[in-house]
């Protein structure tokens, strides 16, 4: 079964989003994608994966994604050209479990559970949807009148938040409030009265639902030591599940540093990209909870590696979202196969609204769990409509 062409798929309204569609000479399509920067990612698809890929056995997943990450030895390969293999890998696992007649996570060696629970990324519907490359800031400001503007909802009404996703059966929730105190220094400083500014949402969360709701707290690696430590302190007496990326991975013993002064649990990174960083995470004891993400670090087979080095430290891992519908639904399979995967990041505003625009098929969710399609591969599909948009882009190499 031979690749006869790579295609990418982009929508101009889903901006950050490209789709990766590998076609063989016995019909079948593995569907891929990746998130942000798609017009670097895109010609990196093009110009060095296609080349190797074409005329080879779609089957041969592990050797191609070798391949492809050797051939980015001269240049490195943390950015675009590992979302490139990434959504390349998805795509060929896809094709696998299509030929085999699985699903994913049966693919992968079985189910570790029937369902994984789900926390809410509390993202509105435009969240991160912009223009790529316009900082993350700016991108907030796109709030709607969505039933599922959870974003400007964790930012005001955070008590009814909780009490509205508790009515759902989902228990967990992710915010930042202190992302708009950062840019005044850099990340170097924050005041405690901006400390006490930011933890109004989750004194709001607390007051109303009290331990029922588990709260993550998101960084995006905006701060330095000194203030992330500050705001951990303050944060220990409401019980956070986890504290994600308030220092950026890059440097593992600053973030060890921050681990050692709290005893709220740190998570990282999505963006420790391939099972090599990862490993540079766990040799300076600085998470206790590793996160991958299947369409940026590396891929299906490269993040079960990354799962099950967390495993032999006897760490769990997570897989992040806030993306597109073929990462949401990857991710569901690799948690299910897991036996480590502790929950998994979700944003319903995006799977209540855009996710089903674009593809054909979406989790079972019920009362805050998500079970896995049990359709072959990933289980779904583009919808067919998308390449009759008129803000659709579709290239191509044969």
């Amino acid at each position: 079964m031979k690749i006869a062409k790579i295609e990418t798929v982009h929508v101009a309204e889903f901006a950050n989003i490209l789709f990766v569609r590998i076609h063989t000479d016995s019909g079948l399509i593995g569907l891929g994608e990746t998130y942000y920067t798609p017009d670097a990612t895109r010609a990196f698809v093009h110009e060095v994966c296609a080349p190797m890929l074409i005329g080879q056995d779609a089957r041969d997943v592990e050797t191609h994604w070798r391949r492809l990450y050797d051939a980015t030895h001269v240049y490195g390969n943390r950015g675009n050209e590992m979302r490139a293999i990434s959504a390349v890998d998805v795509a060929l696992w896809d094709l696998l479990g299509q030929v085999a007649g699985l699903p994913l996570y049966r693919l992968l060696g079985g189910a570790a559970r029937e369902k994984i629970q789900l926390y809410n990324t509390c993202a509105g519907p435009l969240y991160a949807r912009g223009i790529p490359g316009v900082p993350r800031q700016h991108q907030e400001r796109r709030i709607t009148d969505n039933r599922y503007e959870d974003l400007e909802a964790f930012t005001h009404r955070a008590d009814e938040l909780a009490k509205d996703l508790l009515s759902e059966g989902i228990r967990a929730m992710k915010i930042w409030p202190f992302d708009p105190y950062a840019a005044a220094s850099h990340g170097n400083y924050i005041s405690f009265a901006d400390v006490d500014r930011g933890l109004e949402p989750v004194r709001k969360i607390r007051d109303a639902v009290g331990l029922d709701m588990e709260i993550m707290m998101e960084g995006h690696g905006y701060w330095k030591v000194p203030p992330a430590i500050r705001i951990a302190e303050a944060l220990e007496p409401y019980k956070p599940m986890w504290l994600e990326d308030f220092i950026k991975p890059d440097n593992p013993h600053s973030l060890a540093e921050l681990r050692n002064a709290t005893s709220i649990p740190i998570c990282g990174s999505e963006l420790a990209l391939t099972r090599y960083h990862a490993r540079e995470l766990l040799e300076a004891d600085a998470v206790d909870i590793l996160m991958t993400d299947v369409t940026w670090t590396g891929g299906i087979g490269e993040s079960k590696r990354i799962a099950a080095m967390a495993e032999a430290a006897n760490l769990p891992f997570v897989a992040h979202d806030c993306t597109g519908p073929v990462t949401f639904i990857a991710s569901i399979h690799l948690s299910i196969h897991c036996s480590n995967a502790l929950i998994q990041e979700s944003v319903r505003a995006y799977y209540r609204g855009f996710y089903g625009d674009l593809v054909t098929e979406l989790p079972r969710i019920e009362e805050g769990f998500a079970w896995a399609p049990e359709g072959p591969g990933i289980g779904t599909q583009l919808r067919e409509e998308l390449f009759s948009r008129a803000d659709t882009t579709v290239r191509e190499s044969a």
